[in-house]
């Protein structure tokens, strides 16, 4: 099939939102527009840059690299070292990290409210439970999410960002008590989003192919113009969440952590429905980022060792993993994911722009240098913060906004178009 139908682009679109708009998304914007108060539209630009801004930027690099799974963006790297890349890129987003967190964050920004008395062992269960169930057949997802996990999610966000502008909390704090830009930019990383580019794509796929695209030239263009619908409702739903924290920036709301401060922001404008609404977004939010996120790793996996790890056990297998981890809670988790999305981030923001350029770069080394340069800055800084004496990360260009591994990365790829490669990628 070469023609694009309207519904298949608007359901794919509705899909990769559902599928980004998990537990990070819903989260952190509330908490980056409490701290940065009256900077709060600067914080959420620099934080929907890092999310979705990379994530564009990645999803058409993968299209343009002619290989539409989690190889794509380090393809250049080569062979054996792109699917090293993949598989601690996929395994630290998906079981270890972004998984477990959704139902983490769905028991306590949710169930705890209503059922105090719940045990998260046995909600992680059930909710792990259904994940397994409706992944298990990776046709369906786009179905599932698109046609209806979606429709229900955006109707509740939207809702609750009607009543949180027009009768606003309280009045905007004229000053950021952050560095509002540094925040937008760790706030961004935390949601992993960009990350999961790979495993969105090979999760939507599937069903994209069953539903007659079958050449990748018709499926890149499928893709890309879903990414752009997403890309506009995720702006829309992240610049009111980042304007409702705003709204409780004068004080009184700084004892709390993420998840709680959605909950309170929720009560606030809705009193006891609140609770309840917001347990319908969070359990749709995270329920679609599990469903997308599980399948993408098993379709992964089953990929790069060649059909040895199956789709159905990795599924399994991975929902029982994801659940005992996310009995952790979601403080822990996100404590233990800062420090490795610190040194991930910088490198694949790297390989996805000069993947975007691909082919004008003729010499591999080129991405391969960059990229291990901004490892090995990304990587010191993160030391540095643990009291290893690597200081020397302070005094570099844009250190003050996390991003002091940019000017290496760049002086990387300079100085690896001078080192011969014997063979490139690009045709």
């Amino acid at each position: 099939m070469n023609h694009l139908k309207g519904r298949d682009i608007l359901s794919v679109g509705l899909t990769i939102f559902a599928i980004f708009f998990g537990a990070g998304n819903l989260i952190f914007p509330p908490y980056l527009g409490r701290m940065t108060g009256g900077e709060w539209f600067l914080g959420f630009f620099f934080f929907f840059i890092v999310d979705v801004g990379v994530s564009m930027l990645a999803i058409f690099s993968t299209i343009r690299s002619g290989d539409l799974s989690m190889t794509g963006i380090p393809s250049r790297l080569g062979k054996r070292a792109a699917t090293i890349v993949a598989i601690i890129i996929a395994t630290c987003l998906a079981p270890c990290l972004c998984v477990p967190r959704t139902a983490a964050t769905t028991f306590e920004m949710g169930l705890a409210q209503m059922f105090p008395n719940l045990s998260i062992w046995v909600f992680s269960f059930i909710f792990f439970a259904i994940v397994c169930f409706l992944t298990i057949r990776p046709s369906h997802i786009v179905d599932i999410v698109g046609n209806y996990l979606t429709p229900i999610l955006v109707l509740c966000i939207i809702v609750l960002l009607i009543l949180g502008v027009v009768d606003p909390i309280g009045p905007i704090a004229s000053e950021s008590t952050v560095v509002t830009i540094k925040e937008g930019i760790v706030n961004g990383y935390q949601t992993m989003d960009p990350l999961g580019i790979g495993l969105i794509i090979v999760a939507i796929m599937g069903a994209v192919t069953e539903k007659g695209y079958t050449t990748k030239e018709v499926q890149g263009r499928l893709l890309a113009r879903s990414a752009l619908i997403a890309g506009i409702l995720l702006f829309i739903v992240y610049g009111g969440l980042t304007y409702l924290g705003a709204t409780v920036s004068n004080g009184g709301f700084e004892d709390y952590n993420q998840a709680q401060l959605v909950v309170a922001l929720t009560q606030e404008l809705l009193g006891t429905w609140g609770v309840i609404l917001l347990a319908v977004i969070v359990l749709f939010a995270c329920l679609t980022t599990a469903i997308g996120l599980t399948s993408g790793f098993a379709g992964t996996l089953e990929k790069l060792t060649g059909g040895k790890c199956k789709y159905k056990v990795t599924v399994v297998v991975m929902s029982i993993f994801s659940f005992i981890v996310s009995n952790a809670g979601i403080s822990t988790i996100i404590s233990v994911a800062a420090p490795i999305l610190s040194v991930i981030f910088p490198c694949f923001i790297t390989m996805s722009v000069l993947m975007f350029f691909g082919k004008y770069i003729q010499n591999d080394n080129i991405i391969r240098f960059a990229t291990a340069f901004a490892f090995i800055i990304s990587l010191s800084e993160v030391l540095s913060g643990f009291g290893l004496p690597l200081t020397y990360t302070q005094y570099l260009p844009l250190a003050a906004y996390q991003c002091g591994w940019i000017v290496p990365a760049i002086v990387g790829g300079i100085i690896g178009k001078f080192v011969p490669c014997k063979k490139s990628a690009v045709s």
